[in-house]
């Protein structure tokens, strides 16, 4: 690829929570092993929580939360807690619309959804506050570990367990020794500063000595992680003057690029090119990007962009092995539908034509399994 990738416009929107009753992964054969490994990871961990839960002592607490330095949710934290009574009894807690920013609140299909796990409404269970609770007695860890694990991955998004952070502790507040609860990590604690811990990381990053070496090493991942994707050889991979691994995906063409300063794995696409600027595709993409679970849609230079970034630092093979599936079937999904809509071209669409409606065409609009 010989144009640079643009950087976002500095107001550009990030993604909040994807819809409700829709899968963020495929069901193409090529990706058929990813998505059941997924799905076994989401067993893992529920089976992982609720044999924790099983032997917690009196007092325990534990703090389920989405990573937001890994999903872009900025300053939404969504998160569940649960403690356990003198009896052995479970209360759990899960983060509601009073503590979340505008932008990042539930919708009432969420807030339904809720409902329908069992959680009771923000207020109805003693002592909930502002957030919604669920009861369940000393033999129902199964069962609540199977809601806390729904509610994460349906209704607060998570892609995959990694994308979860933990804490247990005491009821003096000391760190209690649990086993790994599946994929999710016991990195952050509640009260830690996740933007402060972001930003040292990044400064490290710039000044550590091995630094060209690091970059090679994630560089080498990046090749591993995509070629078990392709199921294809390292050596074989598609990759072009500029080091950009290329992907194609339909009539789009994904690219997986590693960036040194901060070290930065960036899955992106032009999804389309030549397309008119106006202020109904800026309103259309800043739609689409509220909508999506991960990444980001813009307008630069005349073309529309998708971009879904994985952190280098710490580098996690599952986030990266995640966008690149999101980003193979939204950009063949998106380039045609907002190709139909707003005309340009697609990246393997020769003979593309203005839109339909600069033709007079009524064509009917496809809704996409991501939007």
């Amino acid at each position: 690829m010989t144009a640079d990738h643009p950087p976002a416009p500095a107001d550009d929107a990030t993604g909040t929570l994807p819809d409700h009753h829709e899968s963020i992964l495929l069901d193409e054969p090529s990706t058929a092993d990813l998505r059941a490994k997924v799905t076994e990871a989401w067993r893992e961990f529920a089976r992982a929580l609720a044999d924790q839960l099983r032997g917690l002592p009196s007092g325990a607490h534990v703090e389920l939360t989405l990573d937001p330095t890994a999903s872009g949710t900025g300053d939404a934290v969504y998160s569940i807690s649960v403690d356990v009574d003198d009896e052995g009894s479970l209360s759990a807690r899960a983060v509601g619309n009073a503590t979340l920013p505008e932008g990042y609140r539930l919708d009432r299909a969420a807030v339904a959804d809720m409902i329908a796990l069992g959680w009771s409404p923000p207020g109805v269970v003693e002592g909930s506050g502002e957030q919604f609770g669920l009861l369940g007695a000393e033999g129902e860890t199964s069962r609540l570990a199977a809601v806390l694990s729904r509610t994460l991955r349906d209704v607060y998004g998570a892609p995959h367990p990694a994308f979860l952070v933990y804490l247990v502790h005491d009821a003096d507040g000391e760190p209690l020794p649990v086993g790994p609860l599946g994929t999710a990590r016991s990195e952050f604690g509640p009260d830690r500063d996740v933007e402060a811990d972001l930003d040292e990381a990044l400064a490290a990053a710039a000044t550590a000595q091995a630094e060209a070496n690091d970059v090679a090493a994630l560089a080498e991942q990046v090749r591993t992680v995509v070629s078990t994707m392709l199921k294809s050889d390292s050596d074989r991979l598609q990759v072009d003057s500029d080091g950009d691994i290329n992907i194609r995906a339909g009539s789009a063409m994904v690219f997986v690029r590693v960036r040194d300063n901060p070290p930065l794995v960036d899955v992106f696409s032009p999804v389309l090119t030549e397309v008119e600027p106006t202020e109904q595709l800026y309103v259309k993409l800043s739609e689409l990007t509220n909508r999506m679970p991960i990444g980001r849609l813009y307008c630069a230079d005349d073309t529309v962009w998708a971009s879904i970034p994985v952190f280098g630092r710490n580098f996690q093979a599952t986030h990266l092995m995640l966008a690149v599936q999101v980003m193979t079937g939204l950009a063949d999904e998106l380039d045609d539908r907002l190709h139909g809509e707003f005309g340009g071209k697609r990246f393997f669409g020769e003979g593309d034509k203005p839109s339909r409606h600069q033709q007079g065409g009524t064509g009917e609009h496809r809704t996409g399994m991501y939007l």
